[in-house]
């Protein structure tokens, strides 16, 4: 019964985009890459695909969804390990080279294997840069929100102690207590992470039970928290297995897909310096600032998103 409340969830659009006739959201799900992926999409024609990050899921792009999907085939996953999608059990399930593998597997049943628009933030962003990398021919445009290049970011952590201090939490996220902290009274610390949207009325009382809905889900919240242990990326810390990414040659980290990154500049999580030199990475690149932004720039800014979004797919 969870499952069908989850899968079902109202989605309410503001501003310009509840002006227009939305597309309806179907809720659907794909075996790819040997899991069970849930998917939801609006609209037809050009393939645009979302990935949320943690602690989201889907719902996380629930605004563009219905802006995007007026024109393209709009289409968001719940990652694996998040909301309705397969929870492998083993922590290296979630390394990135499996989660690209389900998004080009994903990406092959909705459009036949044509080349397509990929948008990602905080994790769905960073396994969007890998993306990349591994399959640049699959994609027209790349689409960057609040995640950092492997490249840009494993130097700010070898030598900004600013965002060491920024990325100490990915060692909590790590350690075998993290499960029960965050759960504690039926999710509150999660949901606590979204306090400053609801301080702005950006986050409602309905995106709040959509959100423990998907906390709830059996194994969800190891899912999402093994991205952080399977990856092993975090600032230096007391333990041996505090590691950090490793240096690489800029050739290994390359981009040659036209690539926009929007910026919320108030990221406390993950600073401005990650800007910094991303151009030695990335031969197309365009970056957009949003000053006010936060680490959650999507809820706050959700038409300017979509206007970006929308007028970076068309360029050509």
């Amino acid at each position: 019964m969870k499952r069908l409340m989850l899968a079902a969830a109202v989605v309410t659009v503001t501003g310009t985009a509840a002006a227009q006739a939305r597309p309806p959201m179907q809720h659907e799900y794909a075996t790819v890459n040997g899991i069970k992926l849930h998917y939801v999409r609006a609209g037809q024609g050009e393939l645009v695909l979302f990935m949320h990050g943690f602690p989201e899921f889907w719902y996380a792009w629930k605004d563009q969804l219905a802006d995007l999907g007026q024109t393209y085939l709009a289409v968001a996953p719940d990652l694996r390990g998040f909301g309705l999608s397969d929870k492998p059990p083993a922590v290296d399930d979630y390394r990135a080279a499996n989660v690209i593998e389900d998004i080009r597997a994903l990406a092959a049943s909705l459009n036949g294997g044509r080349p397509f628009v990929l948008v990602g933030h905080d994790w769905g962003g960073a396994i969007a840069w890998g993306f990349a990398m591994r399959y640049p021919k699959l994609l027209k445009k790349l689409i960057i929100i609040n995640a950092p290049h492997p490249g840009v970011f494993s130097r700010e952590l070898r030598e900004n102690p600013a965002q060491q201090r920024a990325s100490g939490y990915m060692l909590f996220f790590r350690s075998p207590q993290a499960e029960a902290t965050l759960s504690a009274n039926d999710f509150a610390p999660m949901i606590s992470f979204f306090n400053g949207l609801k301080a702005k009325g950006k986050f409602t009382a309905q995106d709040e039970a959509a959100y423990r809905e998907a906390y709830r889900q059996p194994g969800a919240l190891t899912g999402g928290l093994n991205y952080y242990r399977a990856s092993r990326i975090g600032p230096p810390g007391p333990s041996s297995q505090d590691t950090i990414v490793a240096g690489t040659p800029v050739a290994d980290f390359s981009v040659k897909v036209p690539t926009m990154v929007i910026w919320g500049e108030k990221d406390e999580a993950l600073l401005t310096g990650n800007l910094i030199g991303l151009e030695a990475f990335v031969s197309d690149l365009t970056i957009r600032r949003i000053a006010e932004g936060t680490h959650w720039v999507i809820h706050e800014y959700p038409e300017e998103i979509s206007r970006l979004i929308r007028e970076f797919v068309a360029r050509r």
